[in-house]
């Protein structure tokens, strides 16, 4: 005699519903700390994945060279980059060091431009002799800054940036194993997706697609743009290290009123070297790019693809990077556009309701 009854058929089913759950969650779990770069590595896949189609097409697949070559490519796009900004940025904080050692060993005299501001001309020029000037007032304003917590913040970033840099390689090598296998797993996912979701599911995962597709567009691409544009500016008018701020103008344009923060500063910069009219110019022509790309192309990249008007492009990826941070660029975009065509479909197969 057994000493369990066997289980009906529908039984079984709802068990194993709850077995695959608990796994799902289970793994979820496991892989906590390396869900970013997951998706990272996801999203980079998607965008990527039309260009390395067409060089297998035109190369041939079955050998590990050209997915090799792609995941080299996005190390050069995406590392290089933030490499500059880095070495600009330690540049840049050995200067400040600086700056604090001289102000407590002899004080600082008031800069020969800061007079010349357009506005609180005298009230800056004031604040610097009352607490940079002389070496007492300097180091009783900077007494906060000791070495033994420039030492603290220094192991701190170092902590930050090895993590970040275990993340980035497993992004890579997830990276790497997608180009190699993504072909088939991208087929069984669609397959599992159909039987679970039936067709319905199918569209949602490839309006999901397309949108992370035309976020890439509209955000990524014309970033860039907007971003060399805006370099090309810096060098023709002078401004200090133009190739760092384009840098920084094209990572501040992938987020929404970013980039004119980023072209202020530098407006400013040539505002304070007595460059006025270098500053005017180069804030209004930029002005006019950052338009031109926020207004017309990256609404008819992005809305064509994900089939939403802007406003709920803009509110997917404000409220995506509030959520997700950067990764909430293309997640917020792509999970508007899974709601916006689930709606569709309900509100289009549903019986209106009879007024009385």
């Amino acid at each position: 005699m057994p000493l369990l009854t066997p289980l009906t058929p529908g039984t079984q089913h709802i068990a194993r519903v709850l077995l695959g759950l608990l796994l799902l969650a289970a793994g979820i779990y496991t892989l906590s700390g390396f869900l970013h770069a997951l998706a990272w590595a996801g999203i980079l896949a998607i965008a990527t994945w039309p260009l390395f189609d067409r060089a297998e097409r035109r190369f041939g697949t079955g050998h590990a060279l050209l997915p090799l070559v792609f995941t080299l490519g996005a190390v050069l796009i995406v590392v290089v980059p933030l490499g500059l900004v880095a070495i600009q940025v330690g540049q840049e904080a050995r200067v400040g060091l600086k700056f604090v050692a001289d102000a407590r060993s002899s004080g600082v005299a008031v800069p020969e431009w800061l007079p010349t501001l357009p506005f609180f001309a005298a009230q800056a020029t004031a604040w610097w002799d009352a607490n940079l000037t002389h070496p007492e007032d300097a180091r009783r304003f900077l007494s906060s800054v000791d070495r033994a917590s420039l030492v603290g913040l220094s192991r701190g970033l170092g902590g930050a940036v090895a993590h970040q840099a275990v993340i980035v390689a497993f992004t890579l090598v997830t990276l790497f194993f997608l180009f190699t296998s993504g072909r088939p797993l991208a087929a069984k996912a669609l397959m599992v997706t159909e039987q679970v979701f039936g067709s319905g599911g199918v569209r949602v995962t490839r309006q999901i697609i397309a949108s992370i597709h035309g976020t890439v567009d509209g955000m990524v691409l014309v970033g860039l743009g907007v971003g060399a544009l805006l370099g090309v500016g810096y060098w023709i008018v002078g401004v200090p290290h133009p190739v760092v701020l384009g840098v920084m103008s094209a990572g501040a344009a992938l987020i929404p009123l970013g980039a004119p923060i980023v072209l202020a500063i530098a407006a400013g910069i040539l505002l304070v070297q007595g460059h006025s009219l270098a500053a005017g110019l180069l804030f209004g022509v930029g002005m006019a790019i950052i338009f031109v790309a926020d207004h017309a192309v990256r609404p008819a990249l992005i809305g064509g693809a994900t089939k939403l008007p802007f406003l709920w492009v803009l509110l997917g990826i404000l409220g995506g990077v509030e959520s997700f941070g950067l990764l909430g660029l293309f997640l917020g975009p792509a999970i508007m556009a899974a709601l916006i065509l689930l709606w569709r479909e309900w509100t289009e197969n549903a019986t209106p309701v009879t007024q009385p």
